[in-house]
């Protein structure tokens, strides 16, 4: 009998901002956070600071094994966001 591989769930906050051109931009690399309830504080603190023109926090289930992934679910998002693919 084969273990089985427990999915993985991903959780992600990330702010952006604007370049020279007008083009929105990461304003650092997304960053993997240990509970939902951590990004949404994180990303609600960014679209506080005044420093960023959006903010993001999001979740999805991950198979890294396979290198399958779930639909993202927005826990908070604020401003200026890409679209995200």
């Amino acid at each position: 009998m084969e273990p089985q591989i427990k999915p993985t769930k991903l959780i992600v906050a990330m702010a952006f901002v604007r370049d020279e051109e007008g083009e929105l931009r990461p304003a650092f690399e997304p960053r993997e956070m240990q509970s939902e309830e951590r990004a949404g504080r994180e990303a609600r603190l960014w679209a506080s600071s005044g420093q960023y023109v959006g903010a993001i926090a999001w979740s999805r289930s991950a198979d890294l094994t396979n290198g399958v992934f779930g639909d993202p679910e927005v826990i908070f998002q604020w401003g200026a966001i890409p679209d995200m693919e």
